[in-house]
């Protein structure tokens, strides 16, 4: 029953984002725990005979991981100069209040006082963004990462880039559509879009969740099935055991 809370509780997390940029959904993975082994598999029955089969009890599931699924999320057009879109892998790096280094797909850039490319949440973009100056009338981002830029001031010229992992699985999620770099996920990799197998940039497009709403809700359903069916199985085993105790000679 605690496992198939666990799961409800990410697919409802799943649900919640379905709107949400960049989102990647989770899926919860689960084992079986020990077993009770009443009867052994091979002991002697006598006569030289051994049991084919042996006699095992299991006690439960447990939920052990959630991973995500970084598959492309559905693309959106917005007009706007700034949004960028990965159409394949890798991420754009942001730098945190604190120094560190962030991850994120969620393309939805604005530009900052000093023309500095920033998230919405104010955090300076890297990847190789330099500074929009001012007075600028265009911004022309190509599918490789080349970006131009012209205006009062002249043309500008700079190459964006991504950066990607080994197990992207195993990067950790912070909230704000980042993600931490860790010992599991292995080094980032710094590349050019759409050169050796890191994805393309498109121009004014978001990439959308990659939540699919009728496929979490059957997974829902499924969730609230399997509690219920747990739930009366323990009320079957605590009315048989009461049973048992009232019975009289």
């Amino acid at each position: 029953m605690e496992s198939q809370q666990l799961n409800l509780d990410v697919i409802s997390n799943n649900l919640a984002n379905v709107n949400t940029t960049g989102f990647k959904r989770s899926k919860i993975e689960f084992q079986d725990l020990l077993y009770q082994n009443k009867r052994l598999a091979g002991a002697e029955a006598g006569a030289g005979n051994q049991l084919p089969t042996g006699l095992q009890v299991g006690h439960g599931a447990r939920a052990v991981a959630t991973s995500k699924i970084f598959t492309n999320g559905e693309l959106t057009k917005t007009g706007e100069r700034l949004d960028l879109a990965i159409q394949g892998d890798g991420f754009f790096e942001v730098q945190m209040p604190d120094g560190t280094n962030a991850y994120t797909r969620d393309g939805a850039f604005k530009t900052s006082s000093d023309g500095r490319i920033t998230t919405s949440d104010g955090l300076v973009v890297l990847s190789g963004f330099q500074p929009i100056p001012p007075g600028t009338t265009d911004v022309n981002i190509a599918a490789n990462g080349n970006v131009t830029t012209a205006g009062a001031n002249g043309t500008q010229n700079f190459r964006v880039q991504l950066v990607r992992f080994t197990n992207p699985s195993g990067l950790e999620s912070m909230g704000r559509n980042l993600y931490r770099e860790t010992q599991a996920s292995g080094q980032s990799e710094i590349g050019n879009p759409g050169e050796d197998g890191f994805g393309e940039l498109a121009q004014g497009y978001l990439e959308m969740s990659n939540v699919k709403v009728v496929e979490e809700m059957v997974n829902l359903i499924l969730a609230q099935r399997a509690y219920e069916v747990s739930a009366k199985a323990v009320q079957a085993s605590d009315e048989m055991m009461q049973m048992s105790n009232n019975l009289r000679r």
